[in-house]
This record gives C-alpha cells, structure tokens and sequence, in this order.
C-alpha cells in the first residue's frame, strides 16, 4: 500500500497546521506557531476573493486580446511572457481556493479553483490530493513529499544516460518547466491511477477539465480560422493563446517551487527525523519580490506561513509572517528573490545525501562515491517500495 493510498476522502483538506490539535506536547510540533498568528490573517470576506478573481481574470483576458490582435514577434514575446505570469496568477487565486483559504464557502472555493486553474490545464482534486494532502502534509520528507524531491548519488550513478541526461536538464534553472510538466502535472495529475478515494471526483475533474481547454481551443481554433482563412492559420492562434501560455506557467510555476524549496541551506530529512516544525518552518523560505511582480504571484513568495497554516489567505501571509518572524527569528529564511540566488541554487543543489543533510552537485557527488567506503557508499541507493515519490 502507497502513502496516496491511505489518503481520506475526497474533498478533505489536510491542513498544515489543521491536524497538530493533539500535538502541543510533542516536539516539533506546529501548534505553539500557529498560536502566535493573529486572527486577522485569516478573515477571507468574500468581496475580496471575488475582486483579486475578476481582476486577474479581466488582466487575463486583455493578454489574451492582445495575442489574438498580433502576430509582431518582439509584442509576441512580450505578450507570451505577461500571459504567462496571468495564467500563474490565476493559478494561485485557484490554489488558494483548493486550500479552503480563499472563501468560508466550499462550494464558492470549489467553482472559483476549478475556473481558476482552467488556462494552466490542472486538474483539480488531483491538485488537491497531490498538494494540500501529500506536499503540505510531508514537505522536505524522504521519500513522501514528491514535490523537487532530491535524487541521492547512488541513485543517480544507477540511471541510464537517457535518465541522467533527463535530470540535468529538469535541474537546472531553465529546464524547470520541463521537470514541472513531465513529473507534477503529467504524471501526478494527467496519467497517474488515483486511489479508489479519490478516483471519481479526480477523472470527474480530468474531463472538465479536457472539455474546458478544448472548447477554448476550438473557439480560438475558429477564430483563427476567420482571421487567417486557413487550417495553418487556425492551427497558430490555437498555439500563439493556448499552447505557448500554458508552457510559460509550467516555467514560472517549477521555477516558484523549486525556490520555496530548494536551496543549500534547506535540509531534506529522512522520514524518522522529519517533524512537522522542521518541515512547515524550516522547509520553505520567505522572499521578497518586487510589487508589480507581486500584482501576479499574490505573495505566494512569503511561504513560511503558507506552509505553518495554509488556510491563511495570501492577503494574509504578510501579517502571518511578520507574528512568525518575531517569535521564531532563528528559524525563518528571509531574502530578497533574485534570479541569480536560484541560477546559483539550481547549480549547488543537483543530488542530496540524506544521511549526511548535504546538496551536492554533480562532481562532488561523484568524487564522493568514489573516495567513500562501500558500506556508505551504497546507503540509500533505492527508495522504499510503495513511496509516493516512486
């Protein structure tokens, strides 16, 4: 039996900090954190989600007339970038709805995150299973948390060249979003067998979601057709609307997780010593972004109290945090988000040895297995049969 397997029941949303009620005498427990936030982060009135919804659905929208109306290559570019940005933004308004954060109602959650994460082609209670329940539940734990889960030097050193040229490419800063489309949304959301659970509501949400993407691709598919004349012509509108923006969000989207999670001072932590404060506290950064970034990524950046309780809202991650930061200042990675701080991230961090709590790159790692003693050197070559990460 697999971690998915044993999950509850569709619908359910394993908070963060929901399930430690019983927790406040064990160590590493989240519940003394979650008692210093104060009640305002969480107030979520529902004018507020339903206005930060329409305003990125009308940014959305204006993008997407824009590339309707041009075929310039340098407004392309531009206008591909900014849509991209729009279908993340949109994305996180419908992350935060999965997460029950964004409304006290769950049918009105439940709506406004299936629109919401229509343009970046997600399917929802996948994204929920996978998420809220497994990368919530255990984030930065060997083997659960599937989410840019390190691979070890021995498991490396076993791979094929077609593998290991796979995972140098999905490491490295610019393939991110090849590693998001192939293991979170191809093989977490599109192909995998959901549990008995989960199934329905999971291949309910697959074909709404299959039906929503091709009725947008026929209707731009026939609008193509009108302004063009031709099945070619048709054939670009769908890919300079659709196709073109969905794979700028699996960049801007692996890129956003790969540095909430992945840097050389965060540890990944063999399952035994993993605590829920190690991972919700210590595995995750706060970064700050400029504000007309900002206007798109919804503070998703300040992640440590995302991660702490994940029914805050993202209008209130910034009160959540400052409350963290004083109580805990020992604790909390806070920086400035810079492109090269993840260029230089993306090339420290290539495998990680769990014994030791260590990122290698590619070299050390192989200098290491070989200088190493046998008995060291093949620790932790292969998964536990039946991980989710496997």
């Amino acid at each position: 039996m697999t971690l998915i397997d044993e999950l509850g029941a569709p619908g359910a949303t394993a908070g963060a900090g929901a399930d430690d009620t019983g927790d406040e005498g064990r160590a590493g427990s989240l519940l003394p954190v979650i008692r210093v936030i104060p009640p305002e982060a969480y107030d979520n009135p529902t004018w507020k989600g339903l206005a930060y919804f329409a305003r990125d659905l009308l940014i959305y929208a204006a993008i997407v007339a824009g590339l309707v109306l041009t075929d310039n290559p340098i407004l392309l570019v531009g206008l591909w970038v900014l849509a991209s940005l729009a279908v993340s933004g949109l994305f996180i308004v419908g992350h935060d709805a999965a997460h029950e954060a964004l409304f006290r109602s769950r049918r009105l959650n439940s709506i406004v995150g299936h629109l919401a994460m229509l343009p970046s082609w997600h399917v929802y209670e996948a994204w929920v299973l996978g998420h809220n329940r497994i990368h919530h539940g255990h984030t930065v734990r060997e083997g659960m948390d599937f989410v840019w889960h390190p691979v070890t030097p021995q498991q490396y050193a076993a791979m094929g060249t077609f593998a290991r040229v796979r995972h140098r490419v999905e490491w490295s800063w610019w393939g991110a979003g090849a590693y998001y489309l192939r293991e979170i949304w191809l093989n977490k959301m599109i192909t995998f067998n959901p549990p008995a659970k989960w199934a329905k509501a999971i291949r309910r949400d697959l074909v709404f979601m299959v039906v929503g993407v091709g009725l947008g691709m026929v209707l731009f598919g026939w609008l193509g057709w009108v302004m063009y004349g031709s099945a070619l012509g048709a054939a670009w509108m769908i890919v300079k609307v659709v196709v073109v923006p969905f794979l700028g969000f699996n960049f801007v989207i692996g890129s956003v997780v790969h540095v909430h999670h992945i840097q050389p001072d965060i540890r990944w932590y063999p399952r035994r010593e993993w605590t829920k404060f190690r991972g919700q506290m210590e595995g995750t950064t706060i970064l700050r972004v400029s504000r007309p970034l900002d206007v798109f990524f919804h503070s998703i950046f300040v992640h440590v109290p995302h991660h702490v309780d994940m029914r805050i809202p993202f209008y209130g991650l910034e009160p959540a945090a400052a409350a963290i930061k004083e109580a805990y200042p020992d604790a909390i990675h806070d920086e400035p988000l810079r492109f090269r701080d993840f260029v230089r991230n993306s090339r420290a961090c290539k495998l990680y040895d769990f014994d030791r709590g260590q990122w290698m790159t590619y070299h050390d790692a192989m200098t290491w297995l070989v200088a190493a003693p046998v008995d060291e050197a093949g620790s932790r070559g292969r998964l536990t049969k039946g991980t989710m990460v496997r």
